[in-house]
């Protein structure tokens, strides 16, 4: 059955269902995936909430998928766009093809586009709102976009206990993917993931050795209500944020953040440590990045730097013990280059030995 992408720009492409036709028009700010692999862990990624994928790599679905590499429960994307999808999966751990999971949850896919003409619009005229529907004729309103708060959609409702160990983490949970948590347990931490507003008061009645702000979806300037609180976190324990938790951690400190025209999304960034001077391929899934120039007075120190286009991708602070990356050490799609950002994390937090610090 026919179907079709609809772009806000004017622009049309044709395919076909490749599972059931969504009964109403699925809207969604459309992105692009750039990995050849990976396809389970960006579904379940929060912080693809409520968008379109378009994956560029031409085939997508032959290993399927499997019971491991989820990164949440349930995948997030409001639609998925291909060139092709495998009806059957090629791997001894698959227990659902890839159109089979995407009916399960209601997901649609929308096949046979032309992929690379549609990321050729969105690198020109930047990311969009976008429908998938059948019909061939859509109003103008159609395209318009609730721009609402998604972080209280992904977020934990209640604390959640993860391991155990002499370190504990409180993680701020904006959007977090499992792969962030396994990564501290398996470094022997006990992880505590919290609701995202969760008050300064209660995280320090849990008694945390550390503070771990996540990734999670959306304009990191919708979270404008909690900025007090990260702040707070930030000059009284050992911080690590990724991703929108680095944005948040330099909102927080006086900073500001910007769009880019149509983001960051696969599995080979390159990114420069200028304290290592060694240069490694990153994971990435952000439209957002902190404006460079607004860190003066901050406190912020630029340490990661991208290399397609120079964006920041990470701080240290010349005060706090605070360490932010853009891009995901955790890496689930991606190399495993930057792991060690969270040794780096547990020597900061072993370091401090438990103590409460208070600057000014």
């Amino acid at each position: 059955m026919k179907g079709y992408l609809q772009l806000n720009s004017g622009d049309c492409f044709q395919g076909q269902w490749l599972t059931s036709a969504p009964v109403d028009t699925i809207k969604g700010e459309i992105v692009f995936y750039t990995g050849m692999t990976g396809y389970q862990e960006v579904l379940t990624d929060p912080s693809y909430k409520d968008q379109i994928i378009v994956f560029t790599y031409p085939l997508i679905g032959n290993y399927g998928i499997n019971e491991v590499n989820f990164e949440s429960k349930k995948p997030h994307v409001a639609g998925v766009i291909v060139y092709e999808a495998k009806q059957t999966a090629y791997h001894y751990e698959a227990q659902y093809s890839l159109i089979e999971y995407l009916e399960k949850w209601g997901i649609p896919l929308l096949g046979s586009i032309d992929t690379r003409a549609v990321v050729k619009k969105i690198r020109s005229k930047g990311t969009m709102p976008a429908v998938l529907t059948s019909s061939e004729k859509i109003s103008e309103q159609s395209f318009s976009l609730v721009e609402d708060q998604k972080v209280s959609k992904v977020t934990v409702f209640k604390p959640e206990s993860h391991g155990s160990g002499e370190q504990h983490i409180i993680l701020m949970d904006y959007g977090t993917k499992k792969s962030i948590v396994k990564s501290l347990v398996n470094r022997g931490c006990m992880v505590t993931v919290v609701p995202y507003n969760t008050s300064f008061e209660e995280v320090k009645k849990l008694k945390p050795d550390g503070i771990l702000l996540s990734n999670g979806p959306g304009d990191p300037k919708a979270l404008q209500t909690i900025l007090p609180t990260v702040r707070k976190l930030i000059s009284h324990y050992p911080t690590l944020g990724i991703c929108l938790g680095h944005q948040l951690a330099a909102l927080a400190l006086g900073a500001n953040t910007k769009k880019l025209a149509f983001g960051h999304r696969g599995a080979n960034h390159p990114v420069l440590d200028s304290v290592t001077g060694k240069v490694f391929m990153s994971s990435q899934n952000h439209s957002y990045v902190v404006d460079i120039q607004s860190i003066t007075d901050t406190g912020l120190t630029l340490r990661f730097t991208n290399l397609h286009d120079q964006s920041v991708e990470g701080f240290d602070h010349e005060k706090y013990p605070l360490q932010t990356v853009q891009f995901h050490p955790e890496a689930n799609p991606g190399p495993a280059e930057s792991e060690y950002i969270f040794d780096e994390f547990i020597e900061t937090v072993k370091a401090n030995n438990g103590r409460v610090f208070a600057y000014a």
